[in-house]
């Protein structure tokens, strides 16, 4: 199993935890590849850990849908369904229109600032067509509102939701296009009016248009 040289040892937030974020982007970013077997000892030695964190690591991989573990056999990387955008953006559209929703009471001048030079980062990075820097400034986008709804459990579930999306994007499931920079000002803009019902809405089609741009996608 190639393991990268590369990279940072992970520093001990907890060791899990550190363990646990790099083994979930080397997944996400396909560095470990679908299907791909992982040996706990040779993970153990690269990240600088013992066993144990590596193992409770992959368990919680596995709650993810990020490794399968056959006890006794071997742990494998999941294979990427591509087709699994259809179930994984229609909950996470909706909860990132009621974050819209629910931001509303919190915004204040500074918020709104934040959001519109973060959605010029994103115009420019797509315009360049630097895309994997436009993954990163979008999730900041939806971030700030998320956080300003100030719900946890809303921002446990978007977080968890979200690495599916990222992984996705690697695999080429994922395309960011123009429409969402107009899109992101819409939003903005009905956030500024207080309008809660026609930002839920827009935001709701921002994420959803990435199913039907993926189906066309297929047919061609």
């Amino acid at each position: 199993m190639p393991i990268p040289s590369g990279h940072q040892k992970p520093t001990r937030k907890t060791a899990k935890e550190s363990a646990f974020n790099q083994l979930q982007q080397w997944i996400i970013d396909g560095t470990l590849q679908p299907g791909e077997k992982l040996n706990d000892i040779e993970l153990a030695e690269a990240l600088g850990v013992s066993r144990t964190p590596i193992r409770e690591s992959l368990q919680l991989l596995e709650v993810q849908g990020f490794v399968k573990m056959y006890p006794g056999k071997a742990t494998q990387v999941t294979e990427v369904v591509k087709e699994s955008i259809n179930d994984l953006l229609p909950p996470l559209a909706a909860l990132q229109a009621l974050s819209a929703e629910l931001a509303i009471p919190n915004l204040d001048d500074t918020v709104i600032k934040d959001l519109e030079e973060t959605n010029d980062r994103f115009a420019q990075a797509v315009h360049e067509e630097d895309y994997f820097t436009a993954l990163k400034i979008d999730e900041d986008f939806h971030q700030i509102i998320v956080d300003q709804a100030s719900n946890q459990y809303i921002h446990s579930i978007v977080a968890s939701l979200q690495t599916h999306v990222r992984r996705l994007f690697f695999h080429n499931s994922i395309i960011l296009t123009e429409e969402s920079i107009e899109e992101h000002k819409d939003i903005i803009r009905f956030l500024k009016e207080g309008n809660g019902e026609k930002a839920a809405a827009v935001m709701r089609e921002n994420w959803l248009r990435a199913i039907d741009e993926f189906n066309s996608k297929k047919t061609e």
